[in-house]
């Protein structure tokens, strides 16, 4: 992991705060007061209890939402609205069911003209860093889960966007794949160099991936605590590092998922 002191801070959150109106009219005060720097090419996932706003928060960064109090930017520029210096990976697989893995990966640059020598060489190299070398030709009905969504990681690396947004990503997957997924992925941050973001509700996942974990609290959230991750890579699940982080970090987690829980019940 890089020092924080050697790197660039690409988004920066100061203050935000987050309110919206539920059905019945009450205002409902999602996120309280979020301050969070995040690193040039640093992997930081979000964590939390399930409804503490950490997904309003990464909508935020990608620009579909706007913060109701404090800043939000990118390299320095209010973030107002989305913009192709971010891609975002969803949980569902939002593919294009009439077009095959290329076609699907090469969709954005189609709009944006690139010419076709240049959208295969893209996509090509995109294919094979996701492991999607042979199925080129393939339609999203015949891909299992895992494959669909390393279409959509391939898909979001095809603009070269600065950062790239992951919102549970893996949620859908059965262990096993999960696992594999969380192995690639580590590589294909390795390759690029990219900032991520993701949120998670798994521990062990924020572990296997990330170089700092940050923590929200139960609604209205703020982070409650950061976490450097200095678990050699590749990271065994089993060593008594990750263990000793992983039960820290869980210990925090289940006082938030309590307070959620109960708020839950009101």
């Amino acid at each position: 992991m890089k020092d924080m002191t050697e790197l660039q801070f690409k988004v920066q959150a100061k203050g935000v705060k987050k309110h919206f109106h539920s059905q019945d009219g009450r205002v409902v005060h999602a996120i309280d007061n979020v301050t969070l720097d995040v690193g040039e090419g640093e992997f930081v996932a979000l964590l939390g209890p399930s409804g503490c706003g950490k997904s309003t928060f990464l909508f935020m960064v990608a620009g579909f939402e706007q913060p109701s109090a404090g800043t939000l930017t990118l390299d320095g520029e209010e973030i107002r609205e989305p913009g192709p210096n971010r891609g975002i990976v969803f949980q569902e697989y939002v593919l294009f069911p009439w077009r095959t893995v290329k076609k699907n990966i090469e969709f954005g640059l189609e709009i944006k003209k690139i010419s076709k020598a240049e959208r295969d060489e893209k996509c090509r190299d995109l294919i094979h860093l996701v492991g999607l070398a042979g199925f080129e030709d393939a339609y999203p009905h015949t891909l299992s889960g895992g494959m669909k969504q390393r279409v959509s990681i391939a898909r979001a690396l095809a603009y070269d966007p600065d950062v790239l947004l992951m919102d549970e990503p893996f949620g859908a997957l059965d262990a096993q794949t999960r696992r594999r997924m969380i192995a690639d992925l580590v590589k294909v941050h390795e390759a690029t160099k990219k900032t991520f973001l993701f949120v998670t509700h798994s521990v062990d996942e924020a572990i296997g991936l990330a170089d700092r974990i940050c923590l929200f609290s139960a609604r209205p959230s703020i982070i409650k605590q950061e976490y450097k991750v200095s678990v050699p890579r590749p990271r065994n699940v089993t060593s008594d590092e990750f263990v000793q982080l992983e039960r820290e970090i869980l210990e925090s987690l289940d006082v938030e998922v309590e307070k959620m829980m109960h708020l839950d019940r009101k």
